[in-house]
Protein backbone atom coordinates (compact mmCIF):
# COMPACT_ATOMS: atom_id res chain seq x y z
CA UNK A 1 0.00 0.00 0.00
CA UNK A 2 1.17 3.32 -0.49
CA UNK A 3 0.20 6.65 1.56
CA UNK A 4 -1.05 9.66 -0.42
CA UNK A 5 -1.42 13.01 1.94
CA UNK A 6 -4.74 14.91 0.81
CA UNK A 7 -4.75 17.65 2.71
CA UNK A 8 -8.02 19.02 1.80
CA UNK A 9 -10.54 15.70 2.38
CA UNK A 10 -12.44 16.31 5.58
CA UNK A 11 -15.74 14.66 5.09
CA UNK A 12 -17.32 11.43 4.52
CA UNK A 13 -18.27 13.19 0.99
CA UNK A 14 -14.36 13.68 0.36
CA UNK A 15 -14.17 9.98 0.90
CA UNK A 16 -16.83 8.94 -1.68
CA UNK A 17 -15.37 10.72 -3.99
CA UNK A 18 -11.77 9.21 -3.37
CA UNK A 19 -13.54 5.98 -3.08
CA UNK A 20 -15.28 6.65 -6.55
CA UNK A 21 -12.49 8.09 -8.28
CA UNK A 22 -9.72 5.48 -7.46
CA UNK A 23 -12.54 2.61 -8.44
CA UNK A 24 -12.84 4.36 -12.12
CA UNK A 25 -9.14 3.76 -12.72
CA UNK A 26 -8.75 0.28 -10.86
CA UNK A 27 -12.10 -1.22 -9.32
CA UNK A 28 -9.82 -4.17 -7.23
CA UNK A 29 -8.00 -1.19 -5.34
CA UNK A 30 -8.44 -1.35 -1.33
CA UNK A 31 -8.22 1.65 -0.01
CA UNK A 32 -8.03 3.28 4.17
CA UNK A 33 -9.16 6.37 5.32
CA UNK A 34 -7.18 8.22 8.27
CA UNK A 35 -9.50 11.44 8.15
CA UNK A 36 -7.93 12.50 11.11
CA UNK A 37 -4.77 12.93 9.55
CA UNK A 38 -6.11 13.05 6.26
CA UNK A 39 -4.30 10.58 4.73
CA UNK A 40 -5.46 7.56 2.60
CA UNK A 41 -3.67 4.29 2.23
CA UNK A 42 -4.03 2.88 -1.50
CA UNK A 43 -2.98 -0.20 -2.87
CA UNK A 44 -4.02 -1.12 -6.57
CA UNK A 45 -2.41 -2.34 -9.52
CA UNK A 46 -1.52 1.45 -11.50
CA UNK A 47 1.23 3.36 -10.10
CA UNK A 48 1.34 6.24 -8.18
CA UNK A 49 1.72 8.79 -10.53
CA UNK A 50 -1.95 7.57 -12.04
CA UNK A 51 -3.35 7.70 -8.25
CA UNK A 52 -2.35 11.57 -8.12
CA UNK A 53 -3.72 12.30 -11.26
CA UNK A 54 -7.22 10.55 -10.57
CA UNK A 55 -7.57 12.20 -7.56
CA UNK A 56 -6.25 15.48 -8.59
CA UNK A 57 -8.99 14.87 -11.42
CA UNK A 58 -11.39 14.08 -8.55
CA UNK A 59 -10.79 17.37 -7.12
CA UNK A 60 -8.01 16.86 -4.70
CA UNK A 61 -4.54 17.66 -4.19
CA UNK A 62 -2.33 14.74 -3.25
CA UNK A 63 0.75 13.52 -2.69
CA UNK A 64 2.52 10.69 -1.73
CA UNK A 65 3.50 10.83 2.24
CA UNK A 66 6.34 9.42 3.85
Amino acid sequence: MTKFSVPEMSCGHCKATIEKAISEIDPGAKLEFDMDAREVDIEAKVDTTAIVAALKDAGYEATPAG
